[in-house]
């Protein structure tokens, strides 16, 4: 547990660039993060199982099970700072670091994080509204919840899961024993929550320095394909109002949880104009990659800069941006394209950047990339994207 003095230990230490930064993970996240800071002249080292992952292929990596304490300590040794880029860390390699190397962002947020019950307590604490929701236990406590809630209500392990994964739509009460039985093998606690019927998803991913600073990215309204992002959209198709009160929100929370580093704030938008936290990440996003060219700071500067306790950079944006993921199926017919004349880049006025994650095998509805899609307004990046027709493979 971080005491007081050690937070206000952690407010007056800086980590000058010239600096090595570890990173617990090894993915396309900390691929990103790892360039950004390599330009502001830090040095970076991943740890990872993964030989020839992401980061290692643009950073120095000790390859070895996140779980593998002696691993651990030698990225302690050779980082002046630690950061991670993934939320499942093993809480006792966790620990291990907070007691032997210099972890701004703690434990006690991954610890909140890492559990959906915690998380949302802690989201109602910093005064935020989350969906209804109740903690399951059986699957006649299933059956009652369901009930009060109404149909359809989504079901969901409070440990691990992702894209879709860990969780189930009930939309029948034919279902319940079904679904209770399959998530529960996994031995984690699940959690049922109300079904919002939302307008739009949306985003914001926030920063805050060891020092208390702290500063929100323009949010993004997002569609998902599969339970996958599919599109990040900026400016989001919303009112001012919504997109201030989004922000405020996100920093609300980044505030309450004493984050170090940034927070992802995933919300639900209501017909009735109201916002709903439904997850957080604290780290870097999927729905922040748009900040690569469209921001002045991009998510991953923010980052470093954040753990390192230096002043926070500029978020404005600068130029209308929708970012689309690259799954496995799409990384073929956009290398042909890329090699080729775009006319429709030319005639709609939009910049394709491309990003590309050095991940081997380019498998099915894995992310493999993305695309940030520049333009003087969003229609004209959406009209290319539908026009490329490799977002329909």
């Amino acid at each position: 547990m971080t005491t007081e003095a050690d937070k206000r230990k952690n407010a007056e230490r800086t980590i000058a660039p010239g600096s090595t930064i570890g990173i617990l993970g090894g993915g396309q996240l900390g691929r990103m993060m790892a360039l950004a800071g390599s330009a502001m002249g830090y040095r970076f080292v991943a740890l990872d199982p993964t030989p020839d992952g992401p980061c290692g292929q643009v950073s120095d990596q000790i390859v070895a099970a996140y779980d593998d304490r002696d691993a651990a300590r030698e990225l302690a040794k050779r980082s002046d700072v630690i950061t991670y880029e993934f939320e499942n860390v093993d809480a006792g390699v966790a620990a291990m670091l907070m007691a032997e190397s210099y972890v701004p962002q703690g434990s006690e947020l991954l610890y909140t994080t890492q559990h959906r019950l915690r998380e949302k307590r802690a989201i109602e604490a910093s005064g935020v509204r989350v969906a209804p929701y109740s903690e399951i236990r059986s699957a006649e406590e299933l059956r009652a919840a369901a009930e009060r809630f109404g149909l359809p209500c989504v079901l969901k392990t409070a440990t691990g899961g992702y894209d879709g994964k860990g969780q189930w739509v009930i939309r029948s009460f034919d279902e319940v024993e079904e679904a209770y039985e399959t998530l529960s093998r996994s031995g984690a606690e699940l959690v049922l929550e109300q079904f919002i019927r939302f307008e739009k998803e949306l985003s914001v991913i926030a920063a805050r320095s060891p020092q208390g600073e702290i500063k929100a990215f323009p949010a993004a309204e997002n569609i998902h394909i599969d339970n996958i992002l599919h599109l990040s959209i900026v400016p989001a198709r919303i009112s001012e109002a919504v997109q201030q009160e989004a922000e405020k929100l996100a920093m609300r929370i980044a505030e309450g949880l004493g984050v170090v580093g940034l927070i992802a704030v995933e919300l639900f938008l209501t017909t009735d104009g109201e916002l709903y936290v439904n997850e957080l990440a604290p780290r870097p996003h999927n729905s922040g990659h748009y900040t690569m060219e469209a921001c002045r700071t991009s998510q991953f500067e923010q980052h470093v800069r954040a753990v390192c306790n230096l002043p926070l950079g500029d978020t404005s944006l600068l130029t209308p941006v929708v970012m689309v993921n690259v799954l496995g199926q799409h990384v073929e017919p956009l290398l042909a394209r890329v090699q080729e004349h775009d006319e429709a880049a030319e005639r709609l006025k939009v910049a394709p950047k491309l990003h590309l994650y050095g991940k081997k095998d380019a498998v099915h509805k894995r992310k493999m990339g993305h695309v940030n899609v520049l333009a003087d307004n969003v229609e004209a990046a959406l009209q290319w994207i539908e026009e490329t027709t490799i977002w329909k493979v």
